[in-house]
């Protein structure tokens, strides 16, 4: 068998099985967070026009109807959370949106993200343990039959699991870096989307209100004539 990295799969399968696992799972844990990440993305500026036009036309009730109906992150979640409260005021809106993003959004967000940094951790360290191992069956050979250049190979061989550990977790440590970054980042988009519904809310009861005094000015007036 010419070669040594197939050589090393095989001969000492009691690493490179549970290492080739380990890297499986990690890239599939990655790709299932990013289909995640993509699916729970909003654009807002196709969002918001749209919103406004509803909230505007059938008032909170129809704005939160329509953002129930979609499955991304910010209009699903966060939106439809301020919006149930809205009847009890602009500050019951700012906590219920506020204990969403904290309690609800976000740990959703960090989901397989502990996984894949453990997984990367426990890479190296078992890729470590069976260079270790791999190189105390070497030396004890060696000391056994006095001929070194014999069981260089296996010296070499014995190298393989600490490389596979390595390019096990490098991958997946850049992954979840970038990722607790995306985190943070969606996490300030969605404090300033809730800003934006917190400022339609007001524009839209401050037009209400203005709305409904014209209409009733004749009434008051007419309550004033008196009955002759």
């Amino acid at each position: 068998m010419g070669n040594p990295f197939l050589r090393f799969l095989i001969n000492d399968w009691y690493i490179s099985i549970p290492m080739v696992c380990m890297s499986l799972c990690g890239v599939a844990l990655v790709v299932w967070r990013i289909l995640l990440n993509i699916n729970g993305k909003t654009n807002m500026d196709e969002f918001l026009p749209v919103f406004q036009n509803r909230l505007e036309k059938e008032g909170p009730e129809g704005a939160l109807r329509y953002c129930k109906s979609r499955d991304d992150i910010i209009p699903r979640r966060l939106y439809a959370a301020g919006l149930e409260t809205s009847k009890q005021g602009m500050a019951a809106m700012r906590r219920a949106m506020a204990n969403v993003i904290e309690l609800e959004i976000v740990p959703d967000l960090n989901f397989l993200l502990p996984p894949i940094l453990a997984i990367a951790k426990i890479a190296t360290m078992v890729g470590l343990l069976g260079t270790v191992i791999s190189m105390i069956g070497t030396f004890q050979k060696i000391g056994a039959t006095q001929h070194a250049t014999e069981h260089a190979a296996g010296i070499g061989l014995a190298l393989f699991a600490t490389a596979l550990g390595l390019l096990t977790a490098i991958p997946l440590v850049f992954s979840h870096v970038l990722m607790k970054a995306w985190v943070s980042r969606f996490e300030l988009r969605m404090k300033a989307a809730a800003q934006k519904l917190l400022l339609l809310m007001q524009n839209a009861k401050s037009g209400a209100g203005a709305a409904a005094k014209p209409a009733l000015s004749p009434s008051a007036a007419q309550a004033k004539v008196p009955v002759l």
